[in-house]
C-alpha cells in the first residue's frame, strides 16, 4: 500500500472534494474585478487614461489662468484649483455611472432625457435664469457655481436622433424618420438661439447634419436636406436674425487688423500669447500675458492661450494629440458598434468634440471665428465637463454592450 500511487478520485467515479484536503483558492478582489463579464475589463481604459490625463493638463491650466488676478484681489489663488478638482470628481462619478447603464436602456431614457432638456432650456430664459454677458443661459447655484443647460442638448440630440433612426421600419429610415429627427431637433435648436448660444447652435447644426448622413436615409433625400439646409442658412444670413455682436465677430475674423482695440482684441492677443511660448513655453505659472490677463476668459474660452505660452508648441500639441485620441476611440467605437443606435450615437459624440475642439482651437490661432465653446476636458466650466464626462460613459456602454455579445 506505501508504494502504490494515489488514487485519484475522479477515476473511481466520484467527485474531488471541495473542502478537507482540496481547499477552493479564492479569487483575489482585483482579479474579480477585471473578470471576463465584468464593467472595467469592458471598458476602453485608453479612452479612460487620455481623458484623465486631459483633466489634470486642464486643471493645472486653470490654476495658473487665475492665480494671478486672485492673488491681486486678496483671495485664495487655488479657489478655481478646487473648483475644477470638485468638478472634475463629480464629472468622473457621472462617466462610470453612465458606463453602468446598458445602451438599450440608453435608448429607453432618451425621451426622458430630451423633455428634461427642453425644460430646462425653457425655465433658463425665465427670470430663474442668470444673466450673463447679454445671454441668458445659466442657473446659479450655491457656492459660486453654475449650470448651463444648452451643455446637455448635444447629449439630448444625439440620444434622440439616434432613437428615431434605428427604430425605422424595415431597417432603413425614410422620410418619415428625417421629419421625426429634424422636429425633435428645432426645439432645442431654436432655444439655444434665443439664449443666444451660437457655438453651441453650431454644433448642434453639425451633429444633426452627421447623423442624417450616417443614417441609411437614400442619397436623393439626403440631396434634398442639403439643399434646404443651403436655402435656411441664406434666409438666416438675410433676415439677419445674429445679434450685433455676433455679426461683430464674424467681421472682425474677416478683418483681423480692422480693429485691434475693439473687436480684434481678443482674437489678436490669443495669438500673441500662443506665439510669445515658443517650443517649449514660459514654464506653467510663469506666463507673463497670463499673469497680466491680457486674453479675457483665458480660464475657459480661450485656455488653449495659457497652454500655448506657458507649455509652448509641445505643450498645445500634447493637447491635441491627446483630444485626437479621444475622437479616434469615439469612431473606432461606432464601427465596431453592433447596432445602429450605437454606431450612431458613438458617431455623433466623436463629431461633437472634433468640431468643439477645432472651433476652439483654431478661434485662439486666427482660423476660425470667436464663439463661446470651451475646449472640451480642459476649459473650466461644471456643466461643459459634465456633459463631456457623461459622454464618455455613454461610448463606454456602446463599447460594453459590443462586449458583451462577442
Amino acid at each position: 500500500m506505501l508504494g502504490r500511487s494515489p488514487v485519484s478520485y475522479t477515476t473511481r467515479g466520484f467527485p474531488a472534494p471541495r473542502s478537507g484536503l482540496f481547499p477552493a483558492r479564492p479569487r483575489s478582489l482585483l482579479a474579480r474585478a477585471f473578470a471576463r463579464n465584468s464593467v472595467l475589463r469592458q471598458m476602453d481604459w485608453v479612452l479612460v487614461l487620455v481623458v484623465l490625463g486631459l483633466s489634470a493638463i486642464g486643471t493645472l491650466l486653470v490654476w495658473s489662468a487665475t492665480q494671478p488676478s486672485l492673488i491681486a484681489a486678496g483671495q485664495d489663488p487655488r479657489t478655481y484649483l478646487k473648483k475644477q478638482l470638485l468638478i472634475v470628481v463629480v464629472g468622473l462619478v457621472m462617466m462610470f455611472a453612465v458606463t453602468l447603464a446598458d445602451s438599450r436602456q440608453l435608448r429607453m431614457w432618451a425621451p426622458l432625457v430630451y423633455g428634461l432638456t427642453v425644460l430646462a432650456l425653457v425655465a433658463v430664459l425665465t427670470p430663474a435664469g442668470s444673466d450673463i454677458n447679454g445671454a441668458r443661459a445659466w442657473f446659479d447655484l450655491p457656492g459660486g457655481f453654475q449650470i448651463e443647460p444648452s451643455e446637455f442638448a448635444k447629449i439630448a440630440l444625439i440620444l434622440t436622433s439616434a432613437a428615431i433612426f434605428s427604430r425605422a421600419r424595415r431597417g432603413q429610415p425614410g422620410i418619415v424618420s428625417l421629419l421625426k429627427a429634424l422636429a425633435c431637433a428645432a426645439p432645442l435648436l431654436a432655444l439655444v438661439v434665443i439664449e443666444p448660444a451660437l457655438g453651441v447652435a453650431l454644433i448642434l447644426v453639425g451633429v444633426t447634419v452627421t447623423m442624417i448622413v450616417l443614417s441609411g436615409l437614400r442619397l436623393r433625400i439626403i440631396a434634398a436636406f442639403a439643399g434646404i439646409l443651403a436655402l435656411a442658412i441664406l434666409l438666416a444670413g438675410g433676415l439677419h436674425l445674429l445679434k450685433s455682436y455676433q455679426l461683430t465677430r464674424f467681421t472682425s475674423f474677416l478683418h483681423p487688423s480692422a480693429d485691434l482695440n475693439g473687436a480684434g482684441y481678443n482674437a489678436a492677443q490669443a495669438k500673441i500669447a500662443v506665439g510669445s511660448g515658443g517650443l517649449f513655453g514660459q514654464g506653467l505659472f510663469h506666463g507673463q500675458l497670463v499673469a497680466g490677463n491680457f486674453v479675457p476668459a483665458q480660464q475657459t474660452d480661450f485656455i488653449f492661450t495659457v497652454a500655448g505660452e506657458e507649455l509652448g508648441f509641445v505643450g498645445a500639441i500634447t493637447i491635441v494629440i491627446l483630444l485626437g485620441v479621444v475622437i479616434a476611440r469615439a469612431l473606432r467605437i461606432a464601427a465596431t458598434a453592433d447596432d445602429q443606435f450605437g454606431m450612431l450615437v458613438a458617431s455623433g459624440i466623436a463629431i461633437w468634440f472634433a468640431f468643439q475642439s477645432f472651433v476652439n482651437i483654431g478661434m485662439t490661432i486666427g482660423i476660425m471665428p470667436i464663439t463661446g465653446l470651451p475646449l472640451p476636458f480642459v476649459s473650466y466650466g461644471g456643466s461643459a465637463v459634465f456633459a463631456d464626462m457623461i459622454a464618455i460613459g455613454i461610448l463606454q456602454s456602446v463599447r460594453r454592450h459590443r462586449s458583451v455579445f462577442d
